[in-house]
């Protein structure tokens, strides 16, 4: 018999843990529920987690904190819940490595369908794009160590990435020399139908060239493609 799914809520609320850890199950799906940094920390060490709904408003550590150190020891998957609404919250949160942002008050319906919706991608992903299949990918004098989650200079120079910047490079080398518009970035990278008026794909992609040194001005890596979205237009080198 196939296991349900393993969602662990991270809110302080107890109302909303309830809530929601209820709804999940009468659902079909698993549900831990705990209030704070700490208690995540436990529970990911004890149990297999498939995805956390993670509230950016904790005591202690907040929820922006957890899901950063949180990226660089897992890919599981990070929904984030914020009772502000300002899209600078919403930028820096998929920055840090969340895979989509929902903003209080929600439905219970709402979070389930973009619980699936990001299960689904992540077991869909094509093979280059699991770490386990790659662990260096060479491209334009750069390598990108997926184990690490960071680039290498040809000078041997580390660069960190966040979250969002490793998954929407991890993504233009996956597809390397093909533009790809917003609208796909963003349900790539984001686990949710694009919103025509999000901006923070354009945002990602300008820290991204930041890293790499590419000029934002006359960017000969990342290249815009002017009413169709956006390009990496070298070739990839080793891949291992």
């Amino acid at each position: 018999m196939e296991m349900p799914d393993h969602i662990l809520i991270v809110d302080d609320d107890a109302e909303i843990r309830q809530l929601l850890g209820s709804y999940l199950t009468k659902n079909g799906l698993k549900a831990t529920t705990v209030a704070d940094g700490k208690a995540m920390w436990q529970v990911l060490d004890a149990a297999r987690i498939d995805l956390i709904v993670l509230d950016l408003m904790l005591p202690g550590e907040d929820g922006l904190t957890l899901c950063r150190k949180l990226r660089v020891k897992s890919d599981v998957p990070v929904v984030m819940l914020t009772a502000r609404g300002d899209e600078t919250d919403r930028i820096v949160g998929l920055e840090m490595g969340a895979d989509d942002y929902l903003p209080k008050p929600f439905s219970s319906r709402e979070l389930l369908a973009r619980i699936k919706v990001i299960l689904r991608r992540a077991r869909s992903l094509p093979d280059n794009l699991r770490p386990e299949n790659a662990r260096h990918i060479a491209f334009a004098g750069w390598t990108l160590d997926t184990a690490q989650r960071h680039l290498v200079s040809a000078e041997g120079v580390v660069t960190a990435l966040s979250g969002a910047e490793y998954r929407l490079l991890r993504i233009f080398l996956s597809h390397p020399n093909r533009v790809l518009n917003r609208d796909q970035l963003v349900d790539l990278t984001q686990g949710k139908e694009a919103d025509p008026l999000d901006r923070s794909i354009d945002v990602q992609v300008s820290r991204l060239r930041q890293r790499l040194g590419d000029d934002s001005r006359d960017p000969r890596l990342i290249k815009t493609v002017r009413g169709e979205g956006y390009v990496l237009a070298v070739p990839l080198g080793r891949v291992e």
